[in-house]
């Protein structure tokens, strides 16, 4: 008999990967999470495992059952997989606005696929509050609630954080990441906390988002701008967010996320999406913030094969103020040295 894991047995232990020219503009020892690794191509698949076992622990996931959830689209690929592989279906409400690779993968996957306009939070019409009727209404159906359901941070903490602690054998001096339900930021931090508590655990976000307000400033009210990356950009205060332990808060650019994929994509050969992108900005202004001589770890959480109809369609860009242009890293952190 063979000791090989399932599907499921195989998410999580990524490796980490050293970002070499950053690191060495910096004076730092920049690495990031290889989260695109795992077996679903995204941090997700852990969200939605620790979710999954959590409800059949507790029962609220039975056999023949759905697995329902709203989602920006990664959380609702990671839950499609580990409930095919588990016997389950799923139902995956998701905002049109969404990259279309994204729904065409879900579909391809076995999910049923359920766009839906986008709406605030605070409206009935909101993605997250469709996925919550529609489980209701649905016999033998489970919500997943990936946003307030805190067995998301849960399996971060048991985890990513001791993976990382781990792979930095203990030296890692700040961890940094962006916020889409919160889970892995406050999983990470309580556990890296727990073992050293001057890690320095930071918020990135994209312009737009209320949680550098929230963590910088303690309320949401500057959520100013706009970002094209898909899946982070939180504008509340979730179950899984309440429970971090955060820092320090940055924000990052569109046009310098827009120079680090290219970066990473030609000088690294990591072809990773915009929230990676962001994640490793943030890395970049840790860097800058608290000095030469820190080891600095963040999540490179999927790669960019979702958003290729977007990322890499000049006019698509063009419409969203983000000509392609020459901008280097070493402009860049000048840029960002300037704006601290």
């Amino acid at each position: 008999m063979f000791s090989t894991p399932d599907f499921c047995g195989s998410i999580g232990n990524t490796p980490l990967i050293r970002l070499n020219r950053l690191s060495e503009l910096t004076g730092c020892e920049i690495l990031g999470k290889a989260e695109f690794l795992n077996p679903g191509g995204s941090v997700k698949d852990r969200a939605a495992l620790g979710i999954v076992e959590d409800a059949e622990r507790k029962g609220l996931l039975r056999p023949g059952g759905t697995i329902v959830e709203g989602t920006a689209g990664n959380t609702g690929i990671g839950l499609a997989l580990v409930g095919n592989s588990k016997g389950y279906k799923s139902i995956i409400v998701i905002p049109d606005s969404q990259a279309p690779e994204k729904m065409e993968l879900l579909r391809n996957m076995g999910a049923e696929v359920r766009p839906v306009p986008p709406a605030p939070y605070s409206e009935p019409g909101n993605y997250n509050h469709i996925a919550k009727r529609v489980a209701e209404e649905t016999g033998n159906a489970f919500w997943a609630n990936q946003f307030d359901n805190t067995a998301n941070a849960d399996f971060h903490f048991k985890t990513t954080g001791p993976e990382i602690w781990r792979q930095t054998r203990g030296e890692v001096s700040a961890f940094v990441t962006a916020i889409g339900t919160g889970g892995t930021l406050a999983g990470v931090s309580g556990f890296l906390k727990s073992q050293k508590s001057e890690t320095r655990t930071v918020c990135v976000d994209p312009f737009g988002a209320a949680m550098w307000s929230w963590f910088a400033h303690g309320h949401l009210d500057f959520d100013d701008g706009d970002s094209i990356a898909e899946g982070i950009g939180q504008g509340r205060v979730t179950d899984n967010v309440a429970k971090a332990e955060v820092d320090a808060a940055f924000r990052v650019h569109d046009r310098h996320m827009m120079c680090i994929l290219k970066h990473l994509t030609q000088c690294e050969g990591l072809f990773l999406g915009p929230s990676s992108g962001i994640n490793v900005g943030g890395a970049v202004k840790v860097a800058l913030d608290g000095g030469p001589g820190q080891v600095i770890v963040t999540i490179l959480c999927d790669t960019a094969q979702k958003y290729m109809s977007r990322l890499f369609d000049p006019d698509w860009l063009t419409e969203n103020d983000l000509p392609p242009e020459n901008l280097t890293v070493e402009v860049m952190i000048e840029e960002m040295r300037a704006e601290a």
